[in-house]
């Protein structure tokens, strides 16, 4: 199924505006060779209505799915449930390269754009994805981990490692101890 939506298509009932309601199957977002940081695990539900005034564009819209990530503790695979709503505006993309830099101000955060008369649909849900994902996966909020010595998952399995971790800025402390028992 293509993810581009040919604007030109906006208007031709006699209105500016456009509802899409599209499920995107979820092997249309794998990028082979690429590492990536979430895989689409379900199908896409992409709910989408499209204002246009003159060239700008107002699209607002909820996208549904769930993504499988790595749990950032004990490197398992889960997945969680995506429900992004957005609301962006889209300009057409202008060669600005004689602009130099500038300031970003707060509306340049929800403005997009778009190409040769067509919005990019799996651009603007991949986005959505990397807005919803966690700042740190995990797969239980009690997920224990990795043990440090041995590799263990600490979820599924005890070791019997005894973490022998010492403050590096205590040594000089210990030090002086051992010294005072070896004076008295």
């Amino acid at each position: 199924m293509l993810m581009q939506y040919d604007l030109a298509q906006l208007g031709r009932h006699g209105r500016a505006e456009e509802h899409l309601d599209r499920t995107f199957d979820a092997s249309a977002f794998g990028t082979p060779g690429e590492p990536e940081e979430y895989r689409v695990a379900a199908p896409v539900h992409l709910l989408l209505d499209i204002y246009k005034e003159r060239d700008a564009l107002k699209v607002t819209g909820r996208v549904e799915t769930r993504l499988g990530l790595e749990c950032g503790r004990c490197l398992e695979p889960f997945e969680i449930p995506i429900g992004s709503a957005f609301e962006l505006h889209y300009v057409p993309q202008t060669d600005n390269s004689g602009e130099g830099e500038r300031q970003i101000d707060e509306d340049d955060l929800t403005t997009a754009f778009y190409r040769d008369n067509t919005l990019d649909l799996g651009e603007l849900m991949r986005e959505q994805f990397q807005l919803a994902l966690p700042m740190k996966p995990l797969c239980a909020d009690d997920c224990k981990g990795l043990c440090a010595d041995c590799g263990a998952n600490l979820n599924t399995t005890t070791c019997g490692c005894t973490p022998k971790w010492e403050d590096p800025r205590l040594v000089a402390l210990k030090t002086l101890l051992n010294r005072d028992k070896e004076i008295s």
